[in-house]
């Protein structure tokens, strides 16, 4: 199997790249093998690339190493001194093939200024002591702090008399921009004379000498840990307890389910390629070690979950009832069977099966919503529909209960661009995820139009299926067969920085899309540039601009006034989920510049946060905990789309990180900033001119930064608004225009 290379848009959102660096040469390499070994076994949550810098050895040379990182990349270099130059990275970690890590590293990679170095103490040719920075030693550097200059004064200072001294002119070039470091991470054995123990708060240990020198017992015995062979390593990384990171644990994890098959490490390779969506080799490892066992309920649902993603209902619900029969997984195995039966149409099912979840649990919050969800005498709309020949059929993500509160209000504001009554008496209703059977197809044949979006529902793994790889359950047969017109309206490629994906059985069932398409519009060009990239040439000019509806809402909704006076109030969102892709490393130093910030703005107005969904919740929980700083929160999910609307129509400003909580306060004439952690938020400022608008959270400096740009917002309010409103105005042109079209295309009702 192989991945397509993830979408590079690292300079999009600012997202560090960060890499190890090491430079060898023939003799070293089995000491860069331990290195790597020690890497992964004392830090299995990193893996970050793993650079060798070379003389120019052949590309076998590197074959063990690769059996050990799955992200191992291999330089040619003049020497040591390109850990300075090092194209494609932000951060670069250099190490030494004499090191072995010891303990956890995570400061260094969360390190954001000048060269981290440890100054070290050594003696001169007449033994006389001095402290510097030896230029064999662990460096942590950031690239945009070296320059040329700084990078070339380095190099050609470097001592080269093989013993790894530093000396005045080396250590002086670094003393600009030098963050000195605690020992800890740059430890030298030669402390360790006379068998000396290594200090238990030793992160990186460097050997000074040989490495089976008489007298360093206890460093040579922390080596020795680490000089394994390739199926020893396997073993001891996967049987370590905890978190660990899925690309390493995807790599060494398989060979090692070969040579020691085992049903415990079955579940384990299959639970990791569920989580990249590799779901076919997940059911490939395990229908042949689990089969009908009842004593492994959750290899069974861990199984029965990964059929369902490829859209194999029956086997999927069969593996889950079995996996039901456990007390200890009953509530989770119903609750997946009650979200299958939901998207197979079988409402009354679905219901059967979150009230069986919930008399094995009536604790149990997914069991409960599907509960709730799927209950006959649910309250809302009564009204009749009209003939289905006069309505439009939708099919979106439709937010219930506390859901996503831009998932409510986005489909709303689709509808009305298309009409001002948007309910079930002009509106046909069709879940995005719901399986596009022949009776779905029946319903939406009969609708004068069919309309899918909007929002990002190019995205390959929030309710994955194996029917279209992207958020619409259709097959393509069933797609070439709809013989309504058919609009994609306002939809977007919602991937993060370097995600990996799948994206064949997306292409195959995107050009069946664009093919079958009337109308074919993505909210923004950074969606438009990506899809393109993966259609033939022959259909890439029909894909259009259209912009989200929520960014236009003075437009649509009736009786719209804007609002005379605004509370004096700014709203703060984040997000979190894919928590990962979004801060990498840089979470602790996002929320110091944001407690930096908002303390600033406090000073001068009432801040507060505005949580679209629960999770959203959990930025002020980290703020008052880390840094004493509480906010009243908003909890927009609790709300009608009237009352978000409101909300962000009073406000001042809003710093939002979900794309929504940028759009729908833009769309209110409301000023934004956005907290830039995704492609989608940086794309959508491109549209409208406004780059300045948004700040990566990746940014140095980014509560200075922020608090600066909000300042600038709130001294001259009215002009704020007014470049709001003439953003606006072209992204009003642009939907008129295409609407016009599509009532062509529909039908004028």
């Amino acid at each position: 199997m192989t991945h397509s290379l993830a979408d590079d848009r690292s300079t999009v959102t600012g997202r560090r790249r960060i890499a190890f660096a090491v430079h060898t040469d023939t003799d070293r390499l089995p000491g860069v093998a331990t290195l790597i070994r020690s890497l992964a076994l004392t830090n299995p949550g990193v893996c970050e690339d793993f650079v060798v810098l070379h003389p120019g050895l052949p590309d076998s040379a590197f074959d063990g190493l690769r059996r050990l990182h799955p992200r191992l990349v291999t330089r040619r270099a003049a020497g040591r001194g390109d850990v300075f130059r090092l194209d494609g990275y932000d951060t670069v970690v250099a190490l030494d093939p004499a090191m072995v890590v010891l303990g956890g590293i995570g400061a260094l990679l969360r390190l954001r200024h000048g060269v981290g170095a440890v100054r070290q103490v050594w003696c001169d040719g007449e033994g006389v002591e001095h402290r510097a920075v030896l230029p064999d030693g662990l460096l942590v550097v950031q690239r945009a702090d070296v320059d040329d200059a700084t990078a070339a004064r380095l190099d050609g200072d470097r001592d080269r008399d093989g013993n790894g001294n530093g000396n005045g002119d080396w250590d002086a070039a670094l003393a600009e921009v030098l963050t000195p470091l605690d020992a800890r991470y740059d430890f030298l054995t030669r402390r360790l004379h006379d068998d000396t123990p290594v200090p238990e708060q030793v992160a990186v240990l460097r050997f000074t000498g040989p490495a089976d020198a008489p007298g360093y017992g206890p460093a040579v015995a922390a080596r020795r840990r680490f000089e394994l062979d390739d199926e020893e390593f396997r073993a001891a990384y996967c049987a370590l307890p905890g978190e660990k990171h899925p690309d390493l644990l995807a790599h060494l994890a398989p060979p090692l389910l070969r040579a020691r098959p085992s049903l415990d490490l079955a579940r384990t390779v299959a639970d990791v390629y569920r989580r990249q969506g590799r779901y076919d080799e997940a059911v490939d490892v395990l229908e042949p070690v689990v089969g009908d066992r009842l004593d492994a309920p959750r290899c069974q649902e861990t199984l029965g979950v990964c059929l369902m993603a490829l859209s194999r209902y029956e086997e999927a619900e069969a593996r889950l009832l079995l996996a039901a029969a456990s007390p200890d997984v009953a509530p989770r195995a119903f609750a997946q069977l009650a979200r299958l039966a939901w998207l197979c149409g079988r409402e009354s099912d679905a219901h059967a099966y979150a009230r069986d979840g919930l008399e094995a649990d009536p604790t149990d919050s997914g069991c409960h919503a599907w509960y709730v969800r799927t209950r006959p005498d649910r309250p809302g709309e009564r009204a009749e529909p009209a003939d289905a020949a006069e309505q439009l059929a939708h099919v979106a993500l439709f937010a219930e209960g506390q859901e996503n509160a831009g998932d409510k209000v986005l489909p709303e504001a689709v509808r009305m661009c298309f009409d001002t009554d948007t309910g079930p008496r002009r509106w046909y209703q069709q879940p995005v995820h719901r399986l596009v059977d022949e009776a779905v197809l029946e319903e939406l044949n009969a609708r004068r139009g069919v309309v899918v979006g909007g929002g990002g529902l190019f995205l390959p793994d929030t309710s994955p299926n194996g029917n279209s790889h992207w958020q619409w359950n259709v097959p393509d047969r069933l797609l070439a067969r709809l013989t309504a017109p058919l609009a994609v309206f306002a939809v977007g490629y919602n991937v993060f920085d370097g995600q990996l994906y799948r994206r064949g059985r997306f292409a195959e069932s995107l050009r069946v899309l664009v093919e079958r398409s009337a109308f074919f519009g993505l909210r923004n060009h950074g969606s438009i540039e990506r899809v393109r990239e993966l259609l033939p040439e022959e259909l890439r000019d029909r894909v259009r601009y259209q912009p989200c509806p929520t960014t236009v809402a003075r437009y649509l909704v009736p009786g719209w006034v804007d609002p005379v006076e605004r509370a004096d109030t700014v709203l703060v969102n984040c997000a979190y989920d894919r928590a990962g892709l979004r801060f990498g490393h840089d979470y602790g130093h996002f929320l110091a510049q944001m407690a930096d910030a908002l303390r600033g703005l406090r000073e001068r107005t009432d801040v507060r946060y505005a949580a679209h969904m629960p999770a959203d919740e959990k930025f002020v929980h980290d703020l008052r905990r880390e840094h004493g700083l509480s906010l009243p929160v908003e909890q927009l999910y609790d709300m009608s789309n009237d009352a978000i609307r409101d909300l962000y129509r009073r406000s001042r400003l809003v710093i939002g990180m979900r794309g929504h909580a940028g759009m729908i306060p833009f769309g209110c004439g409301t000023p934004i900033l956005s907290l830039v952690s995704h492609p989608k938020l940086a794309y959508f400022l491109s549209d409208i001119g406004r780059q300045e608008w948004g700040l990566s959270v990746h940014d140095r400096d980014l509560g200075p930064r922020l608090l600066e740009r909000a300042a600038a917002v709130l001294d001259d309010h009215p002009g704020a608004v007014a470049n709001v409103h003439a953003a606006q105005k072209f992204l009003w042109e642009t939907t008129q225009a295409n609407l016009e079209e599509l009532r062509e295309t529909f039908g004028r009702a």
